[in-house]
């Protein structure tokens, strides 16, 4: 049996970019009774939740759900559209998009990716010019897929998802569009109709509020068309079972019930938020941790301010400076987890994440803890950076009322 020898006082503070804090109101949903997966009180759920995920994902189309995490709806969509030898074009961004690819590598697909050199590619967003002048050259029109990541969680950078398909529209290219967005639906602005995305791939941990175990494909007329005749071996991931029984509101196999009840409940508070509300939200918590970290003197991973993520920032430590070192002390003192720095970055940054369930108190609560853990760690900072956020959150939100009661 697991036993904890020391809970400290206080709340745990959760600042890495997802899993995310899980609300209250989620927790109890997820408490409720489990009922008949056949049943009609599940089939009046599913339906329930079918409808609004697709209000979150911007979509008419279907929206297929799964009991697994974002590596099955990757897996999912690669499996349900290509076939053993496809060549696939992605482009480098960062950790989780080189992740992409060593699937498509060992699912027998012919992944190229695309980049900028060094160190580069992993602090700038995709180069819609650069897909635009690939899908260009390939007159024989051998790439079938082209799969990039909205919001790439080790690097704080959100790309251009509509650039890149008027890139692949320029090109008269007719490769599939795939699109990971794990770590930005329901934070940052995403319409799969409108950009033409093919398939659009995210999970349940990070925007949507819930615990790790649900993730999703957003599939497009046109995605529906080459799962008919692809080959890619594939069976619980298979899209077409599940959509019929979507129909009425049911599942093939037995799904997550207590995170459907949970799902049920982020989307209404999503919504009754409002889609545009939350994004902007997202955007000023963002601006507000990136005014810390410009105060503190400090460089932020994401190199172009056109791509900041709302989602999260990377923070980059002096030469010299273990990053890993001043997240663990940080964590030890202040009961404070931010994210680590993966892949080439590794050592190098720590990530503050600021989704899902966040305002300006928990943030300023999580930049005070960096603020006196970097000082702990000896790190010089040019001055407060508490100090910067504080200012710009006490400025009045766009459209605020300024006026104060009598």
């Amino acid at each position: 049996m697991l036993t904890l020898d020391f809970h400290p006082a206080g709340r745990h503070f959760l600042q890495i970019p997802g899993p995310s804090p899980v609300p209250d109101r989620l927790l109890r949903a997820m408490s409720y009774p489990t009922i008949d997966h056949r049943g009609p009180e599940f089939g009046a759920l599913g339906l329930k939740v079918l409808d609004g995920i697709r209000q979150i994902f911007k979509t008419r189309h279907p929206v297929v759900i799964y009991g697994a995490s974002g590596t099955g709806a990757w897996e999912a969509a690669l499996t349900n559209t290509l076939n053993p030898g496809d060549a696939v074009l992605m482009f480098e961004t960062g950790h989780f998009a080189t992740l992409w690819k060593k699937m498509a590598e060992s699912l027998g697909l012919k992944p190229e990716f695309l980049g900028l050199p060094g160190i580069d590619g992993w602090r700038n967003g995709v180069r819609a010019d650069m897909i635009e002048a690939r899908l260009r050259a390939d007159t024989d029109q051998r790439i079938k897929a082209v799969c990039v990541v909205h919001n790439e969680t080790s690097t704080g950078v959100t790309s251009d998802i509509a650039a890149v398909r008027r890139a692949i529209d320029a090109a008269g290219h007719p490769a599939l569009f795939m699109v990971d967005t794990i770590s930005s639906l329901a934070c940052a602005d995403y319409r799969h109709d409108e950009w033409g995305v093919d398939v659009t791939v995210s999970g349940s941990q990070k925007g949507l509020m819930l615990p790790p175990g649900i993730s999703f494909n957003a599939v497009s007329p046109k995605a529906l068309a080459a799962s008919e005749t692809a080959t890619l071996p594939r069976s619980y991931w298979g899209w077409q079972e599940i959509i019929d029984a979507n129909r009425t509101g049911y599942w093939p196999y037995t799904p997550n019930t207590n995170l459907l009840y949970a799902l049920h409940e982020a989307i209404d508070m999503i919504l009754a938020e409002g889609l545009d509300n939350v994004f902007a939200r997202h955007q000023r918590l963002a601006e507000g941790c990136r005014r810390a970290v410009r105060a503190w003197g400090l460089e932020i991973q994401c190199a172009d301010a056109a791509v900041y993520s709302p989602v999260l920032t990377g923070v980059m430590m002096p030469d010299g400076v273990d990053a890993d070192a001043v997240r663990k002390l940080i964590y030890e003192r202040f009961n404070l987890s931010l994210g680590t720095g993966l892949g080439k970055m590794k050592g190098r940054m720590f990530r503050i994440g600021h989704l899902g369930d966040c305002n300006e108190l928990t943030l300023m609560a999580a930049l005070a803890g960096c603020e006196m853990g970097l000082r702990l760690a000896g790190v010089p900072l040019a001055q407060s950076g508490l100090a910067a956020a504080a200012a710009y959150f006490g400025e009045p939100a766009a459209g605020a009322d300024r006026r104060v009661a009598a």
